[in-house]
């Protein structure tokens, strides 16, 4: 596999920080801590219960300083066409009762070495792993408010927008305007894809 990685410069060296990235492949944990080892930090990891139902824990680990890694979605994307799907509110819970700042990471490749929801590996023809690290999302205004089902919700949907945006880029295409919630049983869309404009 060879790698583009780009972005490392929005990573703080040190202090209290969330990495939340987009989720494609069983491989992405190795992927996304290699890439943040190799920038200076080593993060640490909450399972679901852990980040969704006891953020408590998730506080902890951010108050003595350390770099916590989230999935915001939970889960592997269902995604049919590997978009970030509606994600759930707890790591923008998270960040809102530490007023911690919250870095997006969007990631590519990684489902095509391991596809989605399987653990083959397809090595050949070689592979590119992409991501890319943004600027710290603001999510000021809603500091105070971890409590608040309605700031929560919309805190999530701009952590999720900042990572698909990244995405955007790397793939050269729009997201769809209905984003893929795992909770109901339709599809929203057929896969057409936009070109992202210049």
């Amino acid at each position: 596999m060879s790698r583009d990685w780009k972005g490392a410069e929005n990573i703080p060296s040190s202090g209290r920080v969330i990495v939340a990235s987009n989720h494609m492949s069983y491989l992405d944990v190795l992927v996304f801590t290699h890439f943040l080892y190799r920038n200076g930090r080593a993060p640490r990891y909450l399972g679901k219960s852990g980040v969704f139902k006891v953020p408590i824990i998730g506080k902890i680990i951010l108050e003595q300083g350390h770099m916590l890694g989230v999935y915001p979605e939970g889960t592997l994307t269902r995604d049919p066409n590997m978009w970030p799907m509606v994600a759930k509110t707890g790591c923008a819970r998270l960040a809102l009762l530490t007023s911690t700042p919250v870095i997006p990471i969007a990631q590519w490749g990684s489902q095509l070495v391991v596809p989605n929801y399987t653990k083959k590996l397809k090595l050949f023809p070689r592979k590119t792993i992409i991501i890319r690290a943004g600027a710290p999302v603001d999510l000021s205004k809603w500091y105070g408010k971890s409590d608040d089902p309605k700031a929560l919700v919309e805190a999530t949907a701009v952590i999720m927008r900042a990572i698909t945006d990244l995405l955007e880029e790397i793939r050269g295409e729009r997201r769809p305007e209905v984003i893929f919630d795992p909770h109901t049983s339709e599809l929203p869309r057929t896969g057409n894809f936009k070109k992202k404009r210049a």
